[in-house]
């Protein structure tokens, strides 16, 4: 219940210097007061000479045009030189200079949890770690230099295949016919075909009847045209390509394109093992061997994820350990585009076998290998399952953060700088779609893709999403800006908007965060820079009537004051009250 009054203490606090803004001109008015005691004293020696309002009418009557017409100017001058002292600081380290010292040196003294302390990491490179320790978005958040994060350059926007995408004729169509709506993009399927053709094609495929007309299917726009080609395709030989298509985009449910797929496995593994004993025979049959090799990891593949689709999760784990393998061979380049350890770490979670989670985590989330939303967050997630279930924000404020507290925090941290968009839809903030076959890491589409399988696990942990509740906010504020400056990460894409909006449908909203607002300060002295300006040109122009103006405005202003200095006379005895003026 006290959180509240707090945390208005400190809101107040934080812009307290318009608090003193009226106090200084309180003081301004008791130093005008003073400054013409005199005058009251031979001009009118008696109780009533401590009056204000005649004396107030004296002073306003002495000042002249040029008075106001200097006062308005050095204002806005003033007041255009902290502007564009903020802007800079704004532009450069992303805060406003004056909140930030307001924050940093005032709320220690209202108890606020404000520490930091150096840990090193790792003292062979050097990299240091700083902790800011912090619970929330409006109290306190855990942040951390990870400088082995950074990559030696930039890395532009790069359209990766989704690791989890959907079937076609399965579940993508089945969207359409429901809702008449399309959930691929022509990019997006236009992506597809491209790597069907890499994967599923070479230069031998004239020599093969079968694989020739299967060429050509690849490259056809009218879903009904592959799918005739695919069959004719069938009709000359078992052709593993061919069934894959059919099982794509022909099968209506996902039994049906299992079995598809086990046709495809049979045919696929004996055209393996034939190129495998020719393939030292020539570049050609190496080529055809590489061919065959792709089409057997995405029939295995695709049978996993068959296999967790239709709730035999175990199995599909163990499909997808044995195409690990597969990936990290380097004599097979290309099966690293699919990604196969984030179908794993999927399936894991589904099994809530955490411990196994972890192992492939600290496999794969290493620095020669590039980051994922999966990744990043699922690293969260473990994390914040030791603490969740007993978190409050209220008792980590009092208290301060626990270790343990303070891994999660910083965990969450960095896969919200990684990937700002996916809270909100793990929080049902934003309402899904069905993820695109394409994604743009650090986009919106790959938060979609994430959100859409992995919502269901951050439910299953106990006080999870409360905790990524509490957090992502205050991290969110803490994003470097502008965009071309990184912190735990290479610097964000800014063209990750434009190709989102290629990669998911027009019913779609895009997400195009990081985006942050201008701080309070900087639009408070731009208003303040123009009023004053503005004032300064009316009065240079209309000096008489902006003199009246000023006059009524400063006679109102000091009306309240008037009105208790005539009270505080009438209550104290006037000798009392002439000593106290002489103070």
């Amino acid at each position: 219940m006290l959180e509240q009054p707090k945390f208005s203490m400190v809101w107040l606090w934080t812009y307290f210097w318009t608090i003193w803004y009226f106090v200084m001109l309180f003081m301004i008015y008791v130093y005008r007061f003073s400054l013409n005691y005199k005058d009251h004293l031979i001009t009118a020696p008696s109780p009533a000479m401590f009056g204000t309002e005649s004396s107030l009418s004296m002073f306003l009557n002495t000042l002249t045009p040029k008075f106001y017409v200097a006062l308005t100017g050095t204002s806005s001058l003033i007041s255009g030189l902290i502007l564009i002292f903020e802007w800079w600081y704004f532009r450069k380290y992303g805060t406003s200079f004056i909140e930030q010292v307001s924050v940093s040196h005032l709320r220690p003294l209202l108890g606020g949890v404000d520490t930091s302390s150096p840990n090193n990491s790792n003292t062979s490179n050097g990299d240091a770690d700083s902790n800011r320790q912090s619970v929330s978005g409006k109290k306190n958040s855990t942040r951390t230099h990870h400088t082995q994060d950074l990559p030696l350059s930039p890395i532009e926007c790069k359209v990766w295949r989704n690791p989890l995408n959907l079937f076609r004729g399965a579940e993508y169509n089945r969207y359409t016919w429901v809702t008449g709506r399309e959930p691929l993009t022509y990019y997006d399927m236009n992506l597809s075909a491209q790597d069907h053709q890499t994967f599923f094609t070479c230069d031998s495929d004239h020599l093969r009847p079968a694989d020739a007309i299967m060429q050509k299917a690849w490259r056809e726009r009218n879903p009904q045209a592959r799918i005739s080609a695919a069959h004719e395709a069938l009709e000359l030989e078992d052709c593993a390509t061919a069934y894959i298509l059919l099982a794509e985009e022909e099968a209506t449910t996902i039994v049906d394109a299992e079995k598809l797929f086990k046709q495809a496995l049979k045919a696929g593994e004996g055209c393996y093992r034939r190129s495998q004993q020719l393939q030292h025979h020539g570049s050609q049959y190496e080529a055809q061997h590489r061919r065959d090799t792709n089409v057997l990891v995405y029939i295995k593949r695709r049978l996993s994820m068959c296999s967790r689709k239709l709730g035999r999760t175990r199995e599909a784990v163990k499909m997808m350990r044995d195409l690990c393998v597969f990936q990290l061979m380097k004599e097979f380049p290309l099966l690293s585009m699919f990604n196969i350890h984030e179908n794993l770490l999927e399936s894991l979670l589904e099994l809530q076998n955490y411990a196994d989670v972890q192992a492939v985590l600290a496999k794969y989330d290493d620095i020669s290998l590039p980051k994922s939303a999966t990744i990043c967050y699922t690293a969260a997630l473990l994390k914040a399952r030791a603490v969740s279930d007993k978190f409050s924000p209220e008792a980590a404020s009092r208290r301060g953060l626990s270790t343990a507290e303070m891994n999660a925090v910083e965990a969450i941290h960095r896969a919200v700088e990684f990937n700002p968009h996916v809270p909100r839809y793990l929080l049902e903030m934003k309402s899904l779609i069905l993820p695109p076959e394409h994604i743009l890491k650090r986009g919106d589409s790959e938060a979609i893709a994430y959100a859409f399988f992995h919502l269901q696990h951050w439910k299953r942990v106990e006080g999870a999403l409360n905790l990524l509740h509490c957090t992502w906010e205050g991290t969110f504020r803490m994003i470097p800006y502008p965009l071309e400056k990184g912190h735990l990460f290479y610097p964000y894409p800014i063209c990750t908007e434009t190709a989102d909006r290629e990669l998911l449908p027009m019913f779609h909203e895009v997400s195009v965060y990081p985006k942050k607002e201008l701080p309070f300060f900087i639009l408070f002295t731009a208003g303040l820079c123009s009023f004053t300006a503005m004032l300064a040109l009316l009065t240079h122009q209309f000096p008489e009537l902006m003199g009246v103006f000023a006059k009524a405005f400063l006679s109102t202003l000091f009306a309240p004051l008037n009105f208790i200095m005539e009270k505080v006379e009438s209550i104290l005895p006037s000798s009392l009250w002439h000593q106290l003026t002489r103070i």
